[in-house]
């Protein structure tokens, strides 16, 4: 039996049996923070038989370890990088190789802005010994330690098999650049996933009129109250990197999605309450506050709940 709650403007579901056409779910909804609630950063898309990866910070393997084989370790058809911190992509090489122990037979295709080839030619070296010895071994594909690495401009990026995805640039503040966000559309249904940005209007065309926009925030005064880095200089400069969650709704009020939610929070701590308030100042339209392992299925309705756990690290 489905059960449906309503909370403010957000429809909460238990998952429906049927597959639906456009599915999210976020692994990790943390940042640079080590924390057992919010893992790196890291969004699986499933989009029909197509599984995206964007990101893939720490603990993403374990969290795609976590909700089971439909998609496995070994199903990724694409991963998309919104940009090189290091809290984005410190999971890659976990979850490349891997991948390629429990059986990955194809390429891992890579995608992401400039440095995204360089980074890629330099974990295959780093990692050379591991290819050798384990090269040897016939239960281990050729093709599966492949990582098949793009650099990638703003526009469309992916179309195939009815699912196109768009890189959009977006300002992550001075001195990280190209920093990238990106649009998903599969059939009538779409999402948008605004990677690490300050408040850049550049979004609003790329995004507007979504389903869903996940969208990075940072809570100023609980990280100014919280923050494990101690120098006002440092946190002053994080909080200048990100966006606040008044200027998130009030890109939110012109995009106008079904369901707006938060993502990569800064810092780990903060908490909706922290979060909702602020946001409501610019904002009132449907909002979640993402947490790991959350699932967001878009179809005719647009609904939310934890995804099923099947196997324990």
């Amino acid at each position: 039996m489905r059960i449906l709650l309503t909370i403010g403007c957000l429809l909460l579901a238990m998952p429906a049996l049927a597959q639906e056409p456009l599915q999210i779910t976020l692994l990790g909804t943390g940042n640079p923070r080590p924390s057992m609630e919010r893992f790196g950063p890291s969004i699986l898309v499933e989009a029909g038989d197509t599984h995206i990866l964007i990101d893939v910070g720490r603990g993403a393997l374990q969290r795609i370890f976590q909700i089971g084989a439909a998609p496995g370790i070994r199903d990724i058809d694409l991963v998309l990088l919104t940009h090189l911190h290091s809290d984005h992509v410190v999971g890659l090489p976990d979850f490349w190789l891997t991948g390629w122990v429990f059986g990955r037979d194809r390429p891992l295709p890579v995608i992401g802005p400039p440095g995204t080839e360089s980074m890629c030619h330099h974990l295959d070296q780093a990692f050379a010994f591991d290819k050798k010895v384990r090269g040897r071994d016939s239960r281990y594909e050729a093709e599966g330690i492949a990582l098949k690495a793009r650099n990638i401009q703003p526009g469309v990026v992916y179309d195939a098999d009815g699912v196109k995805i768009t890189a959009f640039e977006v300002d992550h503040g001075d001195g990280i650049a190209p920093a990238y966000g990106y649009r998903v559309d599969n059939g009538d249904y779409s999402a948008a996933f605004s990677g690490d940005m300050k408040y850049d209007e550049r979004i609003v065309e790329h995004a507007k009129g979504v389903d869903v926009l996940v969208m990075e925030v940072i809570s100023a005064e609980v990280e100014l109250a919280k923050a494990a880095v101690k120098s006002q200089e440092a946190i002053a400069k994080v909080i200048s990197h990100h966006i606040s969650e008044e200027q998130a709704g009030s890109l939110f009020t012109r995009i106008k999605p079904r369901l707006a939610v938060y993502s990569h929070i800064v810092p780990s701590p903060a908490t909706a309450k922290d979060l909702i308030p602020p946001t409501r100042r610019t904002y009132d339209g449907p909002l979640a506050v993402g947490y790991d392992l959350m699932t967001v299925v878009i179809g005719k309705t647009v609904e939310v709940y934890p995804r099923r756990v099947i196997n324990e690290p």
